[in-house]
């Protein structure tokens, strides 16, 4: 099996960070490279993390310190050049999204890793984070009994006024498609996580601040075929019950034939059985640090796990498409319908 034990990492922005983070505190990996254009926002990480050279040309990068994994967390618009540049002298390729800025992108970047022999994952990390996780355990312990619905109401609450987004991630606000594309891809997957494959999908989207270019509140519907549906009802102008409001980033229930599994805004999971009023939280070890339960650092771990095994992550580019897929035949029923 491969050893796997330096990664390099382009791009050094808002969410970078927390790549930058989690690997550094891998005592099995050695963080050997960071690629990032600005050259001080490179010495500011370099400064935090130690032990690693910068570079402002990804190539360079590689043919100096040749890592084993390359990490993209550039922006979107880059990463089908990037991975056009990369796959031929690197092995394994992690990936930011939106993957490659949309479905046609996306289509390619498999094609030419697959051509280079390079094994490409996208960093899809809120299937990752410990309630999920715990969720999926608790439904396949059989908590819920049989599945029938899941619920997830996205209410960050960031989206208000001209200065929405401005303060962490600017590059919202001019987002064509922006709260599918952006954010409830993350769900999307989520769900497919939690409650199978999607067999069909309907939706409504709206915006509702005029700062903004894209959509910023819509409803979606799942068939699962297993039978089950699904809601994503997402408002990023809303918000919820949460002493941080980024940690869960909502609420949702998932509901079966023996009970139903509530996620609250402190990340806490309740199980209340069927025909009782009576809810029990359930206890689960998780890691509050930076974003969403640490997940950034559980999603790298659990990438890299895979790799070293010599299996497919489960977030192993050819599987995720499939979001995207989502995503784009939502798009088209807007488009059919004039929405």
């Amino acid at each position: 099996m491969p050893d796997l034990s330096t990664v390099a990492i382009v791009g050094a922005g808002y969410f970078g960070q927390f790549h930058l983070d989690a690997w550094s505190r891998m005592e099995d990996v050695d963080l050997v490279g960071l690629c990032e254009q600005d050259a001080v926002r490179a010495g500011e990480m370099a400064a935090e993390y130690p032990g690693f050279e910068t570079y402002d040309d990804p190539i360079a990068m590689i043919e100096a310190v040749r890592p084993d994994i390359v990490d993209i967390t550039a922006p979107p618009p880059t990463h089908l050049d990037l991975i056009r540049a990369l796959a031929p002298h690197v092995r394994h390729i992690i990936c930011q999204k939106p993957f490659c800025g949309g479905l046609e992108g996306a289509r390619e970047a498999i094609a030419v890793a697959n051509a280079q022999g390079c094994h490409l994952a996208v960093h899809e990390n809120v299937r990752y984070q410990p309630w999920y996780r715990e969720a999926k355990r608790l439904m396949e312990a059989g908590a819920i009994g049989q599945p029938y619905q899941i619920t997830f109401r996205l209410r960050p609450g960031d989206g208000q006024g001209p200065d929405a987004y401005l303060e962490r991630q600017p590059y919202f606000q001019t987002m064509p498609r922006f709260l599918m594309h952006e954010t409830a891809i993350h769900w999307i997957d989520t769900f497919r996580y939690l409650m199978g494959e999607v067999r069909d999908v309907s939706a409504h989207l709206r915006r509702l601040n005029p700062a903004i270019a894209g959509e910023d509140a819509g409803l979606i519907l799942f068939d699962f075929e297993n039978g089950a549906q699904g809601i994503f009802d997402g408002n990023r102008l809303s918000d919820h019950v949460a002493t941080n409001r980024r940690l869960t980033m909502g609420e949702m229930w998932i509901e079966g034939s023996g009970g139903t599994l509530r996620l609250d805004g402190e990340a806490r999971l309740w199980l209340r059985a069927f025909g009782s009023n009576d809810e029990v939280e359930q206890s689960f070890d998780w890691r509050d640090h930076l974003f969403g339960g640490d997940c950034v650092y559980l999603t790298s771990r659990a990438t890299l796990g895979a790799w070293r095994r010599g299996e497919q992550p489960e977030t192993a580019a050819v599987q995720y498409i499939r979001n995207q897929e989502i995503v784009e035949a939502i798009y088209a029923q807007r488009q059919n319908t004039g929405g």
